[in-house]
């Protein structure tokens, strides 16, 4: 019975990895650019940012869910965020930057940590998701058994990584049947962000 615990962490995760976010973005951009081994990287290191936040989650689980729902600067900043990043990458003009190969080879594993880190609608994701695994049969906290915690966070991690390296694969297949794939991409992206960014403002002034 313990085992399903590593299930859930394995569906939960996956669950909230499919839509396309910062991570998935820097994944699919990796393997188009470079080869699937660097975007491996991305996703080792996202898939520790996303142990961590979901421990996180767990330890203050309602505290974090009314933190960020009661400070209306949190959810603008993502949006503006959000409309920065998807207006340079539809903007972005396609250029050789060979000279940064290996800066960039170097620090797959920063950027992995640090936009799977950095990203507070993973954390509301898991707020909750552990607050609704709570009021089922499947309770969870610090204090459960450390082989319930281990298999649950073991499960997270690994679906993670099964989620963004399917995105790699996947964007590997687009890229040797499409040419010039990356500008598109890019403009592709940077849409899809922008509408994000609309849909998340839409929200925030209705309600």
């Amino acid at each position: 019975m313990i085992i399903v615990y590593f299930f859930i962490g394995i569906f939960a995760s996956v669950l909230g990895a499919l839509p396309l976010g910062a991570s998935n973005i820097a994944v699919i951009n990796t393997t188009l650019k470079q080869d699937v081994k660097q975007a491996f990287k991305i996703a080792v290191a996202a898939g520790i940012a996303e142990v961590i936040l979901s421990l996180y989650a767990l330890h203050c689980n309602t505290v974090v869910q009314d933190f960020i729902d009661n400070n209306m600067w949190i959810q603008v900043a993502i949006v503006l965020l959000l409309l920065c990043i998807g207006a340079f990458l539809f903007f972005k003009k396609q250029k050789q930057k060979e000279h940064k190969r290996k800066y960039l080879v170097q620090s797959k594993y920063l950027t992995g940590f640090f936009l799977g880190i950095l990203n507070p609608p993973v954390l509301i994701y898991w707020v909750v998701a552990i607050g609704f695994l709570n009021k089922t049969n499947f309770m969870l906290s610090l204090q459960s058994s450390l082989l319930v915690l281990f298999l649950f966070f073991t499960g997270i991690y690994l679906g993670k990584l099964l989620t963004l390296y399917l995105y790699s694969k996947f964007s590997l297949i687009i890229k040797n049947r499409v040419q010039n794939i990356n500008h598109t991409v890019n403009k592709i992206t940077g849409i899809l962000l922008v509408v994000i960014a609309t849909f998340q403002a839409v929200k925030l002034y209705a309600f």
